[in-house]
């Protein structure tokens, strides 16, 4: 087997079990999401666990794709200190380490994005988060429903597999063949 092969075998995950975390592998997601590397090692994050099925059931009211959170056994929502470039860049490497983290436990998640600003503001003071704070997605945790939550419906939008390594990658030019 490949080394990589956790980092292949990760699916998002919307349809979760009751089936309880246990606070070890909670603890072990949410240190392993802190050792994710940012930008001159400014850690610009801070999470919050939420696990009160009323405050979850709020929040999957605040993003076109965040009705999952309603769901999940529990979320983490990402709180970042800016809105720069840099801030984004490191919001999406913490994102993909803790889903990593969990999926290594067995444990699914899905990111449910927070927007338009407004939807920002008020999931916000859901979770108490100052003003000067951003806070634009919460990640969906817990065990997967069953094997068919691993699987895109039949009828989902969106492309299944994906692109060829030899159509992704380009050689020292643009989309320049391996010669």
């Amino acid at each position: 087997m490949r080394e990589t092969e956790l980092i292949r075998s990760l699916r998002a995950v919307r349809q979760f079990s009751d089936r309880e975390i246990p606070n070890e592998i909670l603890f072990d997601i949410l240190d392993t999401g802190r050792w994710t590397g940012s930008s001159k090692n400014t850690q610009p994050w801070d999470l919050i666990v939420v696990r009160n099925r009323e405050t979850l059931a709020a929040l999957a009211t605040c993003g076109q794709f965040a009705g999952h959170l309603a769901g999940a056994k529990l979320a983490i929502a990402l709180v970042m200190r800016g809105d720069d470039a840099w801030s984004c860049m490191d919001e999406g490497r913490l994102m993909q380490n803790l889903m990593l983290a969990a999926w290594a436990h067995g444990v699914g998640s899905c990111i449910g994005s927070i927007y338009p600003a407004d939807n920002e503001r008020r999931a916000g003071a859901l979770l108490g988060i100052p003003s000067n704070l951003f806070l634009r997605t919460v990640l969906s945790i817990g065990y997967p429903a069953s094997p068919q939550a691993l699987r895109l419906p039949a009828n989902a939008p969106v492309p299944k597999g994906r692109r060829p390594l030899e159509e992704v990658v380009g050689w020292e030019r643009f989309r320049e063949r391996q010669g």
